[in-house]
């Protein structure tokens, strides 16, 4: 089998162009390094932390949500507008409790159909 050689692209002639060429290569190695010491003492703050595990919780809640929604053929995004527009006139006119007892009905209420409707299909 024979051995391939590999040629380098714009492989330096003399050894100037090579010093010049390693010491450009080392400059750029060290804003690489700072630039992550940098990333790391910032990821590491308090606020940063908080802030990033709020953002992991909603990501893991909206994904779920959107899960569940996806049968359906909607998503948390389409929906978040008329969400918004329902929780605003609920805080305006505070009527919060009423509105969160017509909300624990009707999701009572639409578990006692999904079952029933799960228990008809067992038997058909």
């Amino acid at each position: 089998m024979e051995s391939k050689t590999v040629a380098l692209k714009d492989q330096p002639s003399n050894a100037e162009e090579r010093k010049a060429q390693l010491i450009r290569q080392g400059e750029f190695h060290r804003v690489g390094v700072m630039h992550a010491k940098a990333q790391v003492k910032q990821a590491a703050r308090p606020d940063a932390l908080f802030h990033s595990a709020i953002d992991h919780a909603t990501w893991a809640v909206r994904s779920r949500v959107d899960s569940l929604l996806h049968p359906t053929g909607t998503s948390v995004g389409a929906l978040m507008p008329y969400a918004l527009t329902v929780f605003r006139f609920v805080r305006h006119r505070r009527i919060g409790k009423a509105s969160l007892a017509v909300a624990v009905v009707l999701a009572g209420v639409g578990l006692y159909i999904q079952q029933r409707r799960s228990r008809q299909s067992l038997y058909e």
